[in-house]
């Protein structure tokens, strides 16, 4: 492309030179048209390809909706149940990496994280206290263990069709707030 710009450049250089006169008609001769060399009057500035694409695409980007999936479908039980099923699996598991490395330093730094010491802390609270603490702690423990029950249930192809997967979601929902409840008042 460089060495066609170049070769294009001196033929128009070459053109407009005095010996140039021979080749030329009278009639363009008198116009001056023939001698007037090409100039571009908007700046430039050199984009290479791989900008120019980029910034397209990013002009196009801001164009398009944000998440199209949540403006035209109506929310449904199997969206919110999945994600609360990993919601509910990264606190149990955060909790339980949490608490096993405070138990592991607890030594070095001077906590007391015994089974014994945590009971006699648990008990001196007020009663509502130990339920509700204990509710918080059983719901998503028996929200993910029914709703992983669920999910194994339909890797064996069974209770598949949709009206099936909105009643097992919603029985995921009771069960799980019965057995919370169960396990609070234990």
């Amino acid at each position: 492309m460089l060495s066609q710009r170049f070769a294009q450049q001196t033929l128009r250089r070459l053109a407009v030179q005095q010996p140039a006169y021979r080749f030329v008609a009278p009639a363009a001769i008198a116009t001056r048209n023939a001698f007037v060399s090409q100039r571009r009057l908007a700046a430039t500035q050199h984009i290479s390809e791989a900008d120019a694409s980029n910034e397209i695409l990013a002009k196009q980007r801001l164009h398009r909706p944000v998440a199209p999936h949540l403006a035209i479908y109506r929310p449904q039980i199997t969206w919110y149940l999945s994600a609360l099923n990993r919601v509910t699996g990264v606190m149990l598991s955060g909790g339980l990496y949490a608490f096993g490395a405070a138990y592991l330093v607890a030594p070095y730094i001077g906590l007391h994280l015994e089974s014994a010491v945590i009971a006699a802390a648990f008990a001196k609270w007020p009663a509502i206290l130990q339920v509700l603490t204990k509710f918080f702690v059983a719901m998503p423990f028996t929200f993910h263990s029914f709703n992983g029950l669920r999910f194994l249930s339909w890797d064996t192809a069974s209770l598949i069709n949709n009206k099936q997967v909105n009643q097992t979601g919603w029985a995921v929902v009771g069960l799980s707030t019965v057995a919370a409840v169960a396990l609070a008042f234990l």
